[in-house]
């Protein structure tokens, strides 16, 4: 493309607008729009951006640069220890066993031991980029499975460092030859490279947290975003000149800020540019495709993807099971880190430059390598609709629910989380019967071990709620978290058991319409009292009579149970309602500022036939 950077920025953004919604209409996700994206406009297919791949990922590599900085970012030490066991267990066999796997795959190909150890050391590698990507989406960070998941990839991202000083010790030419870059042996490079490492350490723990604070002090926003981008470039410069991955530089600077007092500015000022540069780079993995040599060879490079993807689901699987990631986490772990990697890019051009592997060998990799990281997106729909499915069946199958003795109780707890929990330690405390149905296996022996009598099965089955005692119970209290399951059951239970009054916990504001409509008699949004008590208390530190703030989270507390139901009527139209809520925020904040007395308070027009609270 003869134009410049704005040309292809142009090129990159709108095909990105058109492609990624009609991915994500057609249930394919938006990494695999932006691939398919890149595929099109790439120098191998219609040849609209880049003149050559090199130029596209050079191009891309930022989006990984600003990606890994904020990943370094929330990598405080007490995470890092708490990850511990994980990164060095988990993250650690995964690369040993994956490396040891594909050098003999390679080994079988004839490639010498040298050659195929680097190939196996680079292709064990798995995508940050793009499990980060899937795991956001699906909201799984914060779980086992996400968590096992990023010690993995943690631990391939500090793997990258001894990877790079020990790959031109393997070269098969004279350990003498001389990088012509900057006519250092490799020893010499790797010398550097640590030297690089050591100085970003030590600079961000003397040198950069005085200058935040004086950026900070001139209360200027967009200085310290272009401070936060200058500090994120300039490692990348520094990076890119000694010859090693930008991305790695950033990565060690944001774990080194973890620590300061700065680490949220940092990540609120860079934050927005993420998603955006993230984009761009699974636009421009699409670009990178080689399509001349996929033609060329089609079967040979289908079967070497299938080969590396075989290769890394089998340790991966093996893992799971050693490390009790159990039900479908497993095969989610399986299936989500089965792809080659960034780094892979950046570890065969360091190759390359170092006589380490040559064109032959480099070129269809990778291609396999992209192709790869294109294929993962598939690969969880097919796991989404297909293979979880299944899994969850057999799951059923293998655990019935159990026989529910005790079935005279006066209240049916759906739902036993630290919600549930709550609910079911205050009401026999004072004295109340409750039974407690909960459907997660994990669960359940938790609470069992102690001592807590909890059945298993789901509440949403008729014939389960009819055994613990729906005729003859007098509530209904559903604390599952999941707002499919509980509509189920909120449905099933008033249309059958009519007579039973309905407590339910929601997510928030929207769900609580949904719920309302299904026939509840109580919403119970789950954060809503915490928060109020806690805007009570600042209230209180701001200067504001204990009788002022418990009086100001009241009106707050009324209207809002208030409008949260009127506006039921209209949720779906978007604009509207934003409208309404505006109006709402306004009115509501004219009241609050107006000292309104408790006269006043008694006389507020609030509707609390369904009280919804938070």
């Amino acid at each position: 493309m003869a134009g410049g950077l704005m040309e292809q920025a142009f090129v990159f953004l709108g095909a990105a607008v058109v492609t990624v919604p009609i991915a994500k209409r057609l249930g394919l996700g938006s990494v695999l729009g932006y691939l398919i994206a890149g595929a099109i406009i790439g120098p191998y297919a219609l040849g609209i951006v880049a003149d050559d791949v090199n130029d596209v990922m050079h191009f891309a590599e930022f989006g990984v640069v600003m990606m890994l900085f904020l990943v370094g970012l929330e990598l405080q030490p007490s995470v890092l220890w708490k990850l511990r066991v994980p990164i060095v267990g988990l993250g650690g066999a995964q690369v040993l066993l994956s490396t040891g796997l594909m050098t003999l795959v390679a080994v079988a190909f004839g490639l010498p031991w040298q050659t195929a150890l680097v190939v196996g050391m680079i292709l064990s590698l798995s995508s940050t980029a793009i499990v980060l990507q899937l795991l956001n989406e699906n909201g799984l960070m914060k779980s086992q499975l996400g968590q096992s998941s990023f010690a993995v990839l943690l631990f391939q991202d500090i793997a990258v460092i001894p990877m790079l000083a020990l790959m031109p010790l393997l070269a098969l030419t004279s350990p003498s030859v001389v990088d012509e870059a900057n006519q250092l042996s490799g020893w010499q490079h790797a010398a550097q490279l640590f030297a690089v490492i050591g100085a970003i350490i030590l600079a961000g723990k003397y040198l950069l947290r005085p200058l935040f604070r004086i950026i900070a002090e001139t209360k200027m926003r967009e200085i310290f975003t272009a401070t936060a981008l200058f500090l994120v470039i300039g490692i990348a410069l520094l990076m890119n000149a000694i010859g090693v991955s930008a991305a790695l530089g950033t990565f060690i600077a944001g774990v080194v800020l973890a620590e300061s007092e700065y680490r949220h500015e940092l990540e609120a000022e860079i934050a927005p540019f993420k998603g955006l540069l993230l984009g761009l780079f699974f636009i421009s993995v699409g670009a990178s495709i080689n399509f001349s040599i996929l033609m060329a060879e089609p079967l040979q490079i289908g079967a070497l993807v299938v080969l590396l993807m075989l290769c890394k689901m089998l340790v991966l699987f093996s893992l799971s099971r050693i490390f009790k990631l159990k039900g479908g986490n497993g095969w989610y772990f399986t299936f989500a880190l089965s792809q080659a990697g960034e780094f892979c890019f950046v570890l065969f051009s360091f190759a390359g430059q170092h006589h380490i592997l040559g064109s032959d060998i480099i070129d269809p990799l990778v291609v396999v390598v992209a192709l790869s990281m294109a294929a993962t997106p598939i690969l969880m729909i097919l796991q989404d609709k297909v293979i979880e499915p299944l899994f969850v069946r057999k799951g059923c199958k293998q655990q019935e629910a159990d026989e529910i003795d005790d079935g005279d109780t006066p209240v049916i707890l759906a739902g036993m989380g630290r919600f549930g929990q709550i609910v079911a330690r205050l009401l026999t405390m004072k004295g109340y019967q409750v039974t407690v149905l909960e459907h997660d296996a994990g669960q359940i022996e938790l609470l069992r071990s102690f001592g807590t009598k909890v059945f298993y099965g789901d509440a949403s089955r008729g014939d389960l709620l009819h055994a613990a005692g729906a005729d003859h119970a007098k509530l209904l209290v559903v604390a599952v978290d999941e707002h499919e399951k509980a509509m189920e059951i909120v449905t099933h239970a008033r249309k059958h058991y009519p007579h039973l009054k309905i407590l339910v916990r929601a997510i928030g504001r929207l769900e609580v319409h949904d719920l309302n409509v299904a026939g509840a008699n109580i919403i119970v949004r789950e954060t809503f009292h915490s928060a109020l008590n806690l805007g009570e208390q600042a209230l209180e530190e701001l200067g504001l009579s204990k009788q002022e703030a418990q009086n100001s989270a009241e009106i707050f507390k009324q209207h809002d149970e208030h409008n949260v139901l009127a506006m039921g009527s209209f949720h779906e139209d978007e604009k509207k309602y934003r409208s309404q809520a505006q109006e709402n925020y306004d009115a509501l904040a004219a009241v609050l500022q107006a000292d309104v007395n408790d006269e006043e308070l008694e006389q507020a027009p609030i509707d609390t036939k369904k009280p919804v609270t938070d």
